[in-house]
């Protein structure tokens, strides 16, 4: 059967038998990849680009959600995705999935560094409830991961719904080929990519070099190595990353907002509570809103209008469908 005429699905399987991708591949193959087997800082994978969302959408729902004014972090989330036509809509029965929260930073939620752990544990419940197989929660943080993991809360209010919680650790890292305009090859969270369904959970902040970060910066979560190295280059980079990983489902914690002095923080009073999820297919369109929570315009922020320019998704959001609940 020729390619064009494949199902996405079968499509993935036949070019993970050839080696050419980890997205839906088998339970065999991401066993092999995450545990490290053949897969040393040596080896490269002739990528293509991680593409984990749906097909089509239908067109009587609207494309980006605001769920706003409930003190509730669960009951934001829950009424963002019910809006986005609920999360049977983006997981299927055993599928595997990835939650990807920012676990970046030795802060408490206080702090507004970290993605709210009642937000990530609400995301892993729906996804349970919609018949995921398993949940994995993981990022590569910036500082001691432990301590990451622990103090953000993320670590046991994701256990406690039943998600499996992934560390970074060196064998979990494969140097990937991204074809980026900065990111070439590259060292990849192996974990991140190996799934059938990718659900990006940022939190929106201010970031002393980006402006503002969220859905598409919190790819940077996805790379190990030295990647501030990629700081002197910041937007492309972030472009090139956004370009790479297209999730399933975008859903941004905005419950308390980083001001200023991002993206680390660790002053309380830097952070605002603003009681706001986001949820969208679209990344550049979650970073386009988000941004104005911090008193920025998608104009300001140039990683926007390369993703924009690169057809990822738009930095128009008026022109989506839009809903506020």
């Amino acid at each position: 059967m020729p390619l064009r005429d494949l199902t996405r699905r079968e499509l993935i399987q036949r070019l993970g038998a050839a080696g050419l991708v980890l997205g839906s591949a088998g339970a065999v193959a991401r066993a092999r990849w995450d545990h490290g087997a053949g897969a040393g800082p040596a080896a490269i994978d002739r990528a293509i680009t991680r593409d984990f969302r749906l097909s089509s959408a239908p067109g009587d729902l609207p494309e980006l959600v605001v769920a706003k004014n409930d003190t509730d972090p669960a009951a934001l989330v829950r009424k963002a995705v019910e809006a986005l036509g609920g999360m049977k809509r983006f997981i299927s029965n055993q599928d595997i999935v990835v939650v990807k929260p920012n676990i970046g930073w030795d802060r408490t939620p206080i702090h507004a560094a970290n993605t709210n752990p009642r937000v990530v544990a609400e995301v892993v419940r729906l996804c349970y409830d919609a018949g995921a197989k398993h949940v994995v929660v993981t990022d590569a943080s910036c500082n001691e991961p432990n301590r990451c993991f622990q103090r953000s809360g993320i670590w046991k209010a994701a256990y406690d719904m039943g998600a499996e919680v992934i560390l970074p650790a060196t064998h979990r890292f494969r140097t990937m080929r991204l074809k980026g305009e900065v990111l070439d090859e590259w060292l990849v969270y192996t974990p991140l990519v190996n799934a059938d369904k990718v659900i990006n959970v940022p939190i929106a902040k201010h970031h002393n070099l980006a402006k503002y970060t969220a859905a598409m910066k919190n790819w940077y979560g996805s790379l190990g190595g030295r990647r501030n190295r990629l700081h002197q280059n910041i937007d492309v980079s972030i472009a090139d990353l956004a370009q790479f990983i297209q999730p399933t489902l975008t859903i941004v914690d905005a419950t308390r907002v980083l001001m200023r002095n991002g993206p680390q923080g660790g002053n309380v009073a830097d952070a605002k509570d603003m009681h706001t999820v986001i949820a969208t297919t679209d990344q550049v369109a979650a970073d386009a809103y988000g941004c104005q929570l911090i008193g920025r315009t998608a104009d300001e922020i140039p990683y926007l209008k390369m993703g924009h320019e690169r057809g990822i998704g738009t930095m128009h959001w008026q022109t989506l469908r839009f809903k506020e609940v």
